[in-house]
């Protein structure tokens, strides 16, 4: 590990349909804000693409963050969030206790120390010429949750389990997670923790089970059992045949908002990307609107900006698969989404409102209450389908059914 706070790093890229990363240029830290400047053999490539044109440019010389952003979004999107930051601060402390902040490394640490096995095609080195990938260890599941556990108590994380908790630094989430491969597919693994309330790994494991029946584009899932407790098997889409990578910008970094600002991200200024920039923009606003839908319906209030991304290819944006379809704990009735639906700022989790704003998805109303019918329906008839094939208890569906999933409030005018 980095003993001491780097100023600098260079920023690799797999490029399309390519299997080895080349380096594509510099990022530097002056004060808390990250400038990025191409390199110039990367500019002289004829197979060169921008990390994400609307930030990055491909051109010469140092290119500043967006205003209120302290680092690009589209390099932002490849560094670790909660759950890494709090493994990478554990091997540097040996343990983590109240007093613990992520805030006292600085961001270049994060990206240096984190797996190399990220979300996206990008990666992050100390040498503009030697790329040398920083593998997650050869630990089992049962040592990542072992790892993990201890990490939650508090205690002091032994050499060996702080090496198996690496395979999750460099992917986002505030939850334990890993990825490794099985049976030669790229995998995110997620974990359930001693303290959960209620059986967070197969609630997501129905809702993504749900989610391919109502006929959203989502990726294969399995549940698996680790040390006596439940974990999520995700296959990766962000991985290619013989090591290839694609790049990934999230929803976030698309409205050009951060941390602090998003919650001003809205699904119709989503929309009003997806019309001006997306490949499919019709079929896509209709994915899109149908997601919303079902995140309603499965009570998934946790639909913020980083949980939709797209693919770029150096020219187009594609909407990825559906991921991280989470239904939330509710202690009431009525809820909200994380992003307003409606060009009013309407976000209450219900039916209605979504109909009610379907044009700002080129839907029309009739259209949209045959897509909210048809979601209610499939959800109800493939209820004891999904969670057969979730793993789910009896007593884990009476938490989930008509309390997350088809909440009546959803129902209300």
């Amino acid at each position: 590990m980095t003993s001491e706070r780097p100023t600098t790093a260079f920023v690799w890229i797999w490029l399309p349909g390519r299997t080895e990363p080349v380096v594509a240029g510099r990022l530097d830290a002056i004060g808390t804000r990250h400038q990025f400047t191409y390199g110039r053999s990367y500019l002289e490539r004829s197979d060169a693409i921008s990390l994400y044109t609307p930030e990055l440019p491909l051109r010469r010389g140092p290119q500043q963050p967006e205003q209120g952003l302290d680092m690009a979004g589209c390099l932002a999107d490849a560094a670790p969030d909660s759950w890494g930051r709090r493994v990478i601060l554990a091997r540097h402390l040996g343990r983590l206790d109240r007093s613990s902040d992520t805030t006292d490394l600085p961001e270049l640490t994060y990206l240096l120390e984190s797996s190399s096995d990220r979300i996206g095609a990008l990666d992050f080195q100390g040498s503009p010429t030697d790329f040398t990938p920083r593998e997650p260890s050869t630990s089992s599941l049962e040592e990542i949750q072992e790892g993990a556990d201890s990490l939650q108590a508090g205690e002091a994380l032994p050499p060996a389990l702080a090496d198996a908790l690496f395979r999750g630094t460099s992917i986002g989430g505030a939850r334990p997670k890993a990825t490794f491969e099985a049976g030669g597919r790229a995998v995110i693994a997620k974990f359930s923790t001693a303290t959960d309330t209620y059986p967070v790994v197969k609630a997501e494991a129905v809702a993504m089970e749900l989610a391919r029946r109502v006929g959203i584009t989502a990726p294969r899932t399995e549940v698996a059992t680790v040390a006596g407790r439940d974990a999520l098997l995700i296959d990766r889409f962000d991985r290619q045949p013989g090591g290839g990578r694609r790049q990934m910008v999230s929803a976030l970094t698309m409205l050009k908002l951060g941390e602090m600002t998003a919650r001003y991200a809205t699904y119709p200024d989503l929309a009003d990307l997806i019309r001006q920039h997306f490949t499919e923009p019709a079929a896509t606003l209709r994915e899109l609107f149908t997601r919303i839908v079902f995140n309603v319906a499965i009570g998934n209030t946790d639909d913020h900006a980083r949980n939709h991304a797209a693919f770029w290819d150096g020219t187009h944006l594609t909407l990825t698969p559906a991921y991280d379809l989470c239904p939330q704990v509710r202690n009431v009735g009525e809820t909200d989404q994380a992003m307003a639906i409606g060009r009013g700022g309407q976000k209450s989790s219900r039916f209605a409102t979504c109909i009610a704003a379907a044009d700002n998805y080129l839907i029309s109303e009739d259209d949209a209450r045959g897509i909210v019918d048809r979601i209610i329906a499939t959800v109800h008839d493939e209820w004891a389908d999904a969670a057969e094939a979730a793993c789910l208890t009896s007593a884990d569906r009476g938490q989930l059914w008509h309390r997350q999933i088809l909440n009546p409030s959803t129902f209300y005018e």
